[in-house]
């Protein structure tokens, strides 16, 4: 009796020590301290893919970025939009970030240096502020950083503005012209412009003929109208000459633009000759030289010189040296 009671507390004692944990599997080991303790069995993780963009977007031309804002008056500046219709006689502030920054605004405002225009460049912004506007000013005013190697400059197409302002004045519908009668030339191989520019961007415009008279449809296959521009003639053929005005209608008044002659050129456009001459081929030092550069081409075509000389790096630093720049320019139609 006395054994198998010996023998039950023995049983009873090895129990409680496996409960106690005293007596660990074999096939484990103990875990560490700050080891996770849930872990998933035979479950292998997936490899993350770094996500590639495509070719296309990485390889795209970069998009062109906004530099111009306009000042308000209450000081602030804001970004103008694409087209703005401002009252005649306000001025214009508009400003273009970039240490370098050129301009382009309505050609009548360069073809009689108006006092009223003033264009600079400060060092991190260039400024174009046009006082006492008038409806003459109506056009296209952008701007555009310049990429420079040494006095070789080009266009930054990343960094560009520009925005189109009507400049509304009481009995003005049209844009002024400078001339009672205007000269069109009709070639065969490019568009042709009838310049009849409104100053209210809700005005109706139409197109006539003077002899025999009668409307001339923008059918938008052979002529459209476009407010910045004005009718535009797509394909211009012979029988588009003759003598044509506009026809502006809003706010209840209507008005007739100036009279335009369309002329038609049979022989195709080509570039214009150019021809450059020196007034010697050898001088001594301190002698002056003059150099003549020529260009002929067709009328109402626009021509930039632009000089490039020896020495022309260091000029700055030479206050004795002085350059001086006259430029002449002869157009002559081809027959």
């Amino acid at each position: 009796m006395k054994v198998w009671l010996l023998l039950g507390l023995l049983l009873v004692h090895e129990a409680l020590q496996d409960v106690a944990g005293q007596h660990p599997p074999k096939n484990k080991r103990p875990k560490e301290q700050g080891e996770n303790r849930i872990k998933p069995a035979n479950k292998k993780a997936k490899p993350k893919v770094p996500k590639i963009k495509d070719r296309d977007s990485a390889d795209s031309t970069p998009k062109s970025q906004s530099i111009m804002m306009q000042a308000t008056d209450n000081g602030r500046f804001q970004k103008p939009g694409a087209v703005m219709s401002l009252t005649a006689g306000q001025t214009v502030e508009l400003r273009c970030k970039g240490s370098r920054v050129e301009w382009s605004y309505p050609a009548y405002l360069d073809t009689f240096k108006d006092s009223r225009l003033s264009v600079k460049q400060n060092e991190r912004y260039g400024q174009l502020t046009l006082a006492n506007s008038t409806s003459a000013d109506t056009g296209e005013f952008s701007c555009w950083g310049q990429l420079c190697n040494g006095y070789i400059c080009r266009r930054d197409e990343t960094r560009t503005g520009s925005t189109y302002i009507f400049f509304t004045e009481k009995g003005e519908l049209f844009v002024p012209s400078t001339s009672y009668f205007d000269v069109v030339y009709l070639n065969p191989d490019r568009q042709a412009v009838v310049p009849c520019r409104v100053t209210v961007p809700s005005a109706k415009v139409t197109l006539h003929r003077e002899f025999p008279a009668k409307e001339i449809p923008a059918n938008g296959t052979d002529i459209v109208y476009d407010m910045k521009r004005g009718f535009v003639y797509l394909q211009p053929q012979s029988h588009h000459q003759g003598v044509v005005y506009c026809k502006a209608e809003a706010g209840g008044k209507s008005q007739i633009s100036v009279k335009y002659q369309l002329l038609y050129v049979e022989v195709p456009s080509g570039p214009p000759s150019t021809t450059i001459l020196a007034s010697s081929n050898k001088v001594n030092g301190g002698d002056d030289i003059s150099v003549l550069c020529t260009v002929l081409g067709e009328p109402d075509v626009e021509v930039e010189f632009r000089w490039i000389f020896p020495g022309q790096k260091s000029r700055k630093k030479s206050p004795n040296s002085i350059m001086k720049f006259k430029t002449h320019l002869e157009k002559k139609m081809q027959p």
